[in-house]
């Protein structure tokens, strides 16, 4: 990963706080053809209606919100979903990992992944799951980094400009701190 690149967890101040930054990569991925919940149109409001409810998230101890900074900017970012259902309370989802395009290829997404681990495991989390788009540059990654692949799902969600696009879901096991 380039040495500039600086990945953190935000406080629930600072999340807040980089609303505006953290949409920027949002509708980024989306307008580049990302399928991350979200349609084309990729509007400023409905990305910062997106990063309020994450920050409030963050504030009620739900979530764990890094980013990855690069010249004091804000190239990436993943959560930590620690809100689950009771019987599960050592299991975590890995979520919205979005690296701006002109940060890729660099090993930002990979670094995001290995600190969302380590917070993860940091909490008393043991079992992280995902998913992402089948056959896409993240499901490379994940793969790379020890992610053990579960299953794909045919037509799971759409493509930003339409179209349907299957999912591969993932898990890994870790060992809490």
């Amino acid at each position: 990963m380039n040495e500039t690149v600086a990945i953190r967890v935000l406080s629930p101040r600072e999340a807040a706080e980089q609303i505006e930054a953290l949409s920027k990569v949002l509708i980024d991925c989306v307008e580049g053809g990302a399928s991350v919940s979200f349609m084309l149109p990729m509007t400023q409001d409905k990305a910062d209606a997106f990063w309020r409810g994450m920050a409030d998230g963050v504030a009620a101890g739900e979530r764990i919100l890094l980013v990855a900074e690069e010249g004091g900017e804000i190239v990436g970012t993943v959560q930590v979903v620690l809100k689950q259902p009771e019987n599960q309370p050592h299991r975590a989802d890995i979520s919205k990992m979005l690296v701006h395009r002109k940060a890729r290829k660099r090993g930002v997404g990979a670094a995001l992944m290995l600190a969302a681990e380590d917070a993860a495991r940091k909490v008393g989390k043991s079992v992280l799951v995902l998913d992402t788009v089948t056959g896409s540059d993240a499901e490379r990654l994940y793969t790379r980094l020890g992610w053990e692949r579960v299953g794909v799902i045919p037509n799971y969600a759409l493509w930003p400009q339409g179209g349907l696009c299957p999912t591969t879901y993932f898990h890994k096991q870790i060992t809490p701190a």
